[in-house]
């Protein structure tokens, strides 16, 4: 059992590829979209994931999260089950400071959307800002990947 604690922004530029130290692929699905209860089936690279994520407090920072590591042909399996609308990025790894930002590259219904996202120990930790972020949209649910494949970003 863990609570995740992640803040969300916008990403103003394409700067952020200069800087990471890592990218990979990732797609995912959502076997059940309940604010309550996500279930997500990831896959990432040639690794499955099966997520389930609780409910957001109320100011969006934190929520439960249990993952498992399943295998590629599971995950691959599960993603046919999938409600409709199939999440395709791209992720890229930044450090900054002591921390590393996950920005995610959109394609498919949600091309043109770049999101950055940092864990953190607590809900006041500072973190150093890169030039690149934009907005922050933490606790704002339309930019929830779980949102985001139902209510894609090329029909806001």
């Amino acid at each position: 059992m863990n609570i995740e604690i992640e803040r969300k922004f916008l990403v103003n530029s394409n700067r952020f590829k200069t800087e990471a130290y890592k990218s990979y692929s990732i797609k995912q699905g959502f076997l059940n979209r309940d604010p309550q209860r996500t279930v997500r089936v990831r896959l990432k690279n040639n690794r499955g994931i099966l997520t389930v994520k609780g409910k957001s407090t109320d100011d969006g920072l934190s929520r439960f999260e249990w993952e498992k590591e399943i295998s590629k042909d599971d995950a691959t399996a599960l993603l046919l089950l999938c409600e409709k609308g199939i999440i395709d990025k791209t992720r890229y790894e930044i450090k900054s400071g002591n921390h590393i930002f996950e920005v995610d590259e959109f394609y498919g219904n949600n091309e043109g959307l770049i999101i950055a996202e940092i864990e953190l120990e607590s809900t006041n930790e500072s973190f150093e800002k890169p030039s690149w972020l934009g907005e922050e949209v933490t606790g704002d649910t339309k930019y929830y990947n779980s949102a985001l494949s139902k209510n894609p970003y090329k029909d806001w």
